[in-house]
C-alpha cells in the first residue's frame, strides 16, 4: 500500500455559525485517484477550498507529506506541491490561453522542463494549441475547463484538486476531460482529488470513493463498491 500523501483527521469547518465540515476523515494515497461526492451544498467544495488554505478549518489536522498544513496560508500551498483546478473555472480571462498556463508555472525556473509540461498539455487538449493565442474569456465552458485543469498541472503539484470538471459541460468535452485526468493519473502518477456531481463518470475512473451529506462522513470505500451500492445508485446514480 502506497503511503498517504493526504490525511484529513476530524476536520471541523464554520462559515459563522453554520457547521459546514464536522469531523471530517479522509485519506489519499500517493497514485490514486479518490472522489468525494455528495448533493449540492454537502461540504464537497468547502473540503477542498481548506485544504488549499482557501478558508480557515475551526479544528482538526490537515496533513499533507507527512507535514501539517492547516494553518498554511494559501500563497504558500502551491510551493508545497497542492494544486487546484476551481469550480466555474476561474481562467485569467483578459490574458491569451498560453499566459494562463505561464501564470500556473510561476513557481517554476527550469524553463525545459516548463516547456516539456506546455507540449505535454497541448498533445492531452489539442484545443488549447489551436486557440493558444486566444484570450480566455473568449473560449466555451469546456475548454475553460481544459485550460483550468492545464493551468493547474502546470504548478507540477504531486497532488491535484479538481472541483466539478464536469459542470456545465457538453457531454463529448465531458468524455474527454475524463479521459485527460486518467491519462495524467497513469502516465505522470500524479495524485488526484476529484469533487463531483457526476457521480457515476467519477467512480469510473476512481480507485476510491467518499459520500459526504451535510458535511459528515455518509460512506467510504473502493469505486467499484460505492457503484454498485443500492443506497448510492438511488441517492446519486438515478437508478
Amino acid at each position: 500500500m502506497s503511503s498517504p500523501l493526504l490525511e484529513l483527521k476530524n476536520l471541523h469547518v464554520h462559515y459563522g455559525a453554520i457547521h459546514a465540515i464536522q469531523g471530517l476523515n479522509l485519506v489519499v494515497n500517493e497514485g490514486e485517484i479518490v472522489t468525494i461526492l455528495g448533493s449540492n451544498g454537502a461540504g464537497k467544495t468547502t473540503t477542498l477550498h481548506s485544504i488549499s488554505g482557501l478558508i480557515p478549518t475551526s479544528s482538526g489536522e490537515i496533513l499533507f507529506d507527512g507535514k501539517r498544513i492547516d494553518k498554511t496560508p494559501a500563497f504558500k500551498i502551491v510551493s508545497h506541491g497542492i494544486a487546484q483546478s476551481p469550480e466555474g473555472r476561474m481562467v485569467f480571462p483578459d490574458l491569451t490561453v498560453f499566459e494562463n498556463l505561464e501564470m500556473g508555472a510561476y513557481l517554476r525556473n527550469n524553463k525545459e522542463e516548463v516547456d516539456k509540461d506546455l507540449h505535454y498539455m497541448f498533445s492531452l487538449f489539442p484545443r488549447l494549441l489551436e486557440r493558444k493565442k486566444q484570450l480566455a474569456g473568449t473560449l466555451s465552458g469546456g475548454e475553460q475547463q481544459m485550460l483550468a485543469i492545464a493551468r493547474a498541472y502546470m504548478s507540477k503539484p504531486k497532488l491535484l484538486l479538481l472541483d466539478e470538471p464536469s459542470l456545465g459541460i457538453a457531454p463529448i468535452l465531458v468524455k474527454a476531460i475524463f479521459d485527460a485526468i486518467v491519462e495524467i493519473n497513469k502516465t505522470k502518477n500524479m495524485t488526484i482529488l476529484l469533487v463531483e456531481q457526476n457521480a457515476f463518470a467519477a467512480l469510473k475512473i476512481a480507485d476510491r470513493g467518499y459520500v459526504i451529506a451535510t458535511g459528515e462522513m455518509f460512506m467510504e470505500g473502493k469505486a467499484d463498491d460505492l457503484i454498485t451500492n443500492e443506497e448510492i445508485q438511488k441517492a446519486y446514480l438515478g437508478h
